[in-house]
């Protein structure tokens, strides 16, 4: 009898089960945090302007909305200027004036608030005279500068722009027929003219108005310093028309300032 025949089964190595491309998706998540890292080290190396830009693109890719200030130009830090978001430009330009050393000195000579009426900027004399020399109608290099920062920031706005001048009620000692109503609308209007020079647009200027001591900022002392200063509002973009004839409220809020009373203009 034959023997049996031998038979050998050969099992071929195979591979596992298919892997849905899990490491694909791995493999991406890396190269895009390593591309996201080159990106930051990079922007550390770059200037302020350029850092900037960068972030403006993420926060407004579009690029359409207003820009607010020269200081942001390109930046993206855009938005339309109302009563919901009206502290934002206040922040913006007492971080424009803190930005320049010969200013930031005077920061307990201005005061801006969010008002009623729009967002306040308050130009406080002080003793000695910080913008006007005394009994001058012209701004002094100091209140030059500051008009100048101010104009350059408002210009990029599509705001309407208002400009006050304010008196204590220390009588006017200079010419007869000139009191503090023509030292107030006259320093209103020197803020105006250098002003328009220095960016705001022809057309943003809706009103100009002098005062004398008839709003005192400190009315329990009508001789305080603080009383004489120039106010510059801007106004809601929603604000109706008929609303720029009626008088604008003064801000009763905490002072900022603590300037010493004085005798003269």
């Amino acid at each position: 009898m034959s023997a049996p025949p031998i038979i050998v089964t050969k099992k071929k190595g195979g591979h596992g089960g298919h892997h849905g491309g899990a490491w694909k998706v791995a493999y991406a998540d890396f190269v895009t945090a390593m591309m996201a890292l080159f990106i930051v080290l990079w922007l550390m190396n770059t200037n302020k302007q350029i850092q900037e830009a960068v972030g403006g693109y993420f926060k407004d890719p579009s690029g359409i909305s207003k820009k607010i200030g020269t200081s942001l130009a390109g930046s993206g830090e855009n938005f339309s200027l109302t009563k919901q978001n009206m502290t934002l430009l206040k922040e913006q330009l007492l971080k424009s004036i803190h930005n320049i050393n010969d200013l930031e000195k005077l920061r307990k000579n201005i005061e801006i608030t969010v008002t009623a009426e729009g967002l306040r900027i308050e130009l406080l004399e002080s003793q000695n005279g910080t913008f006007f020399d005394s009994g001058s109608s012209t701004l002094n290099q100091t209140g030059q500068e500051m008009v100048t920062l101010l104009a350059a920031e408002l210009g990029e706005l599509p705001n309407k722009v208002s400009i006050e001048g304010h008196t204590d009620a220390k009588p006017f000692t200079g010419a007869s027929n000139y009191s503090n109503w023509e030292l107030s609308a006259d320093r209103a209007n020197s803020a105006r003219r250098l002003m328009q020079q220095a960016g705001l647009r022809p057309d943003q200027v809706s009103q100009v108005r002098g005062f004398a001591d008839q709003r005192l900022r400190n009315k329990d002392d009508p001789m305080d310093a603080s009383n004489r200063r120039i106010s510059i509002i801007v106004q809601y973009l929603n604000r109706n028309e008929d609303d720029l004839d009626e008088p604008l409220r003064e801000s009763n809020g905490d002072t900022s300032a603590t300037p010493e009373n004085d005798t003269k203009k």
